[in-house]
């Protein structure tokens, strides 16, 4: 049977595929030896594997994609899978916290578009038919973050294979063992339903070196690079199409018409979710002062602890600063294990440490990545745009306002050109959460694709035929 006479499998089968390969996998990670689903000792023989298999895959129907997306979905919604991939990542990387991980992996597998995404567009004439196709770029090299290991393997392997490409991941060392995990998982249901074996690839040993061979391999024909500046760096000197998702330090705006109870509770519930680690999260406050001392009353109310002490606030910086970078110590560790660290004796409900600062305080200037926030008073609205904008640092990632003023959410959406602008909501609306929209955990600002989706990794392709077809 060749892939152009793969089966149409029912959502049962898929499920039964899936269910197949859970048994056969067992719940825990094997060690390297024993891996050969999708998992390589090189990168050449990733990437060749990888090439041989989108080859293969070039052959398979458009409904054969989506049963592979499907069949994904199937997986990830496995209740002790999205159990296994939150606890495992919590454990492995030291970061974030098992609920929300686990709503996290959900939303990828709900909010992930799939081959729907693909659409066609056509002109028809007196000179006949002409079709915009989006086709694959071939093999991906997919590099991602510690932050969220399974989250962004995850929505890349669904945009990405929607698309009909494979991948090469190239996960953080601190998330290897679960990226192993994974990555042999997602092959064994792929293969469950008939796809070409290693669509999916990655290296046993995922190090600088062997990322850098990944994205300057001549089979690679894409990089997708979501992390620091650095790494964004590299990729885009590799001279191949690259797709980059850097940095961000996604002020919080509130004036003087906004719903005060209400901004405050949205800024502590984006703030904290997954104890900050996604890069859309709140990571400082600039509120006008007519408003500034409601906003932290309400905060204390939502579960924030304001550090008043300067003692208390230095020892804070000295713990999570590190020059002009976060302490990794201390990323994505909750609010208490922080204010214990800092020898701060905040209540056992604290969700958020909050100080007020000026503006060029380390905490407010540093994208901290943990459940810390500074907050900044402005004397007016625009005085708090620009302040925002310069907190920003020209990432052009995310940023939110709390206002009912139309013209000033107008102003600082013009003036700021974030990929993600919520207004009167929490950060993670502009992931499709509580707000319209599809997920990713690719949000490539730095190059300017935005929220990545199955588009986003194919070609535009211009296809003609002259002379007929048209019937009007």
């Amino acid at each position: 049977m060749t892939m152009l006479d793969a089966p149409e499998l029912t959502a049962a089968e898929i499920a039964r595929a899936v269910a197949r390969a859970l048994g056969t996998l067992g719940s825990a990670p094997v060690a390297y030896s024993q891996v050969t689903d999708g998992i390589f000792g090189d990168v050449d023989a990733a990437v060749a594997a990888a090439k041989a298999a989108q080859k293969a895959y070039m052959g398979c129907t458009m409904k054969f994609r989506r049963q592979i997306v499907a069949a994904i979905r199937e997986f990830i919604l496995v209740p002790e899978n999205l159990q296994y991939m939150a606890e495992q990542a919590v454990l492995q990387t030291g970061m974030g916290n098992v609920r929300d991980k686990i709503l996290k992996n959900r939303y990828v597998a709900e909010l992930t578009p799939g081959v729907e995404d693909l659409v066609t567009e056509a002109w028809s004439g007196d000179e006949g038919l002409t079709t915009i196709e989006l086709s694959p770029f071939g093999v991906i090299a997919a590099i991602t973050p510690v932050t969220n290991p399974t989250e962004t393997i995850l929505c890349n392997s669904i945009g990405m294979l929607a698309a009909g490409n494979a991948v090469v991941f190239s996960p953080h060392p601190r998330g290897r063992d679960l990226s192993v995990w994974l990555v042999r998982r997602l092959n064994a249901v792929l293969s469950g339903i008939g796809a070409p074996p290693n669509l999916l690839t990655m290296v046993a040993e995922p190090t600088v070196e062997n990322t850098t061979a990944l994205m300057t391999h001549r089979d690679v024909a894409m990089i997708v690079a979501t992390g620091g500046p650095g790494l964004v760096r590299t990729a885009l000197a590799s001279g191949k199409k690259t797709i980059g998702a850097g940095a961000g330090n996604p002020p919080a705006v509130v004036d003087a018409t906004a719903i005060i109870d209400k901004a405050a509770r949205d800024i502590i519930a984006g703030c904290t979710f997954d104890n900050n680690l996604p890069c859309t999260s709140e990571k400082e406050v600039i509120v006008v002062d007519a408003a500034a001392d409601l906003l932290v009353f309400e905060m204390t109310k939502a579960g924030a602890y304001l550090i008043k002490e300067p003692a208390e606030l230095k020892r804070l910086e000295e713990l999570v600063v590190m020059g002009r970078q976060a302490n990794p110590d201390w990323i994505g560790k909750s609010a208490l294990e922080i204010a214990r660290a800092a020898g701060i004796d905040a209540p056992s409900n604290t969700r958020v440490l909050i100080a007020e600062t000026d503006l060029m305080h380390p905490i407010v200037q540093v994208e901290l990545m943990m459940p810390v926030l500074g907050i900044v008073r402005a004397k007016d609205v625009d005085q708090a745009i620009e302040w925002a904008i310069l907190c920003e640092h020209g990432f052009r990632h995310t940023a939110t306002m709390h206002s009912t003023d139309v013209g000033a959410l107008t102003k600082m959406g013009k003036l700021i050109q974030t990929t993600i602008y919520v207004k009167n909501g929490p950060s993670f609306a502009g992931l499709g959460v509580g707000g319209e929209g599809y997920i990713t955990f690719t949000i490539a600002g730095p190059t300017g694709e935005g929220l990545t989706s199955a588009r986003t990794f194919t070609r535009r392709r211009r296809c003609v035929l002259v002379g007929g077809l048209n019937v009007r």
